[in-house]
């Protein structure tokens, strides 16, 4: 059955939408497993070749690489909340892998793949780095002109949001079905 703009499908079968169903959680774990790959990676490489206080120009003025410990969230908020951070991370991890479980449609599954990614990316710094446990400061390197210091993980999240606001505005649910316009 499918479904056309402006329309809503009316069956509520979940084996019709079983064969795509693990091409879709394939396409999330890969996206999730690589984006994740990219951006411990860019950290590591980060950590070993940047020194603090010591930011390098790459692209003249537009971009450079500033290595930053980040103990809170963007923009560097609720820095002493650092533990709350982590444990939300952990919850919003185990959100994200149950909906993964009822993926429908390739958008969904690229969003929710960079979404875990990026939630892991920071959470994993969180876990592993100083001053322990839950309390590891994030790693952020990129930074562009008037913008705090950023990571890949930051900006798997970003484009995670944008992939799950316009697929919202389509009416595109997660199952990959349409819902109705009104």
């Amino acid at each position: 059955m499918q479904a056309t703009r402006g329309t809503s499908l009316s069956s509520t079968d979940p084996a019709e939408h079983q064969p795509s169903a693990p091409r879709h959680r394939l396409l999330f774990a890969v996206v999730a497993l690589a984006a994740y790959a990219v951006d411990v990676g860019t950290k590591l490489l980060a950590v070993a070749h940047l020194t603090p206080d010591d930011p390098v120009d790459v692209v003249g003025g537009l971009l450079r690489l500033d290595l930053v410990r980040n103990p809170g969230a963007a923009f560097s908020t609720g820095t002493s909340y650092t533990l709350f951070l982590s444990v939300i991370a952990l919850i919003a991890a185990g959100v994200v892998l149950r909906f993964g479980r009822r993926l429908g449609d390739a958008t969904w599954a690229v969003a929710l793949g960079l979404l875990l990614a990026g939630v892991c990316g920071n959470l994993t710094d969180r876990v592993f780095r100083e001053p322990g446990f839950l309390r590891g400061h994030v790693v952020d390197f990129l930074e562009l002109p008037h913008w705090p210091v950023f990571n890949v993980a930051d900006m798997l999240i970003d484009v995670a949001i944008l992939l799950i606001v316009v697929q919202t505005w389509r009416g595109v649910r997660i199952t990959g079905t349409r819902q109705a316009r009104s």
